[in-house]
């Protein structure tokens, strides 16, 4: 297993990249982002006290390497877009990054983040190193489904985020047992998905961008956090019905 976590450790838009189709365009299919759910937490706070706390629980593939990685991985980029669609609303987005950790890893921990970020959101990425390290589906189901738990007696929404898509690493690693997981948690709870690996699927498979072809170049992978990060805003923006907001404050 420890040559797949290198191996997904470079290609996971962290150490390389994929080199670019000749576009900056990374449009996602309504179908990717609709949902019957409602964050009705986010809208309740943005409504009564003009702002929106975000926390963001993932692994290394929420973040990205350098002295300056933060600034460019998604959970800032998604800062950043919800910023500039929501005008006059207070955004923070705290990130907190736990390379390599397992579902099990991170619960414990969750409750000194909801105690400290007091969110009305969290966004729970997770399941690569479930998959890597070979944890039963039904023991990430139950972590998980703890963890969602917690987070909703904390009177917080959640959106779980499920893994990203390598070709390189398709045939090495089966994380689909575990991202259907995931969906049915989502379903059970009410809950959101952000389906990070079919979204990612879609990109390569249309050309948006070549995720198989590995380089030395930063600027994929910025992009391709920068598409994820506007993806959740639109998701964010749509399930908590902030679209009426954003159209009065832009008039």
């Amino acid at each position: 297993m420890s040559v797949i976590l290198a191996l997904i450790t470079t290609i996971a838009l962290i150490d390389g990249a994929a080199a670019a189709a000749p576009t900056d365009r990374c449009d996602v299919p309504d179908s990717f982002l609709s949902s019957e759910s409602d964050l009705t937490n986010v809208t309740s706070e943005v409504k009564a006290r003009q702002r929106l706390d975000i926390s963001v629980i993932g692994t290394g593939s929420s973040s990205l390497a350098g002295i300056d990685g933060a600034r460019y991985a998604y959970p800032a980029r998604l800062e950043e877009a919800l910023q500039q669609q929501l005008k006059g609303i207070t955004v923070k987005v705290t990130a907190h990054v736990q390379p390599r950790a397992t579902t099990a890893d991170m619960v414990p921990g969750l409750a000194k983040i909801l105690a400290d970020d007091k969110p009305s959101l969290v966004i729970w990425q997770t399941g690569t190193a479930d998959a890597i390290n070979g944890v039963a589906a039904e023991d990430f189901r139950t972590s998980l489904d703890d963890g969602v738990g917690a987070i909703e007696n904390a009177r917080a929404n959640v959106i779980l985020m499920n893994m990203q898509y390598s070709p390189r690493t398709d045939s090495m690693l089966d994380v689909s047992t575990l991202a259907d997981v995931m969906r049915i948690v989502a379903q059970q709870h009410n809950a959101l998905l952000f389906d990070r690996l079919g979204i990612m699927r879609s990109w390569n498979d249309s050309g948006t961008f070549d995720l198989y072809t590995a380089t030395k170049n930063y600027d994929m992978a910025r992009r391709v956090h920068d598409c994820i990060g506007r993806a959740l805003a639109t998701q964010i923006i749509s399930a908590a019905h902030l679209d009426a907001m954003r159209m009065q404050t832009t008039r």
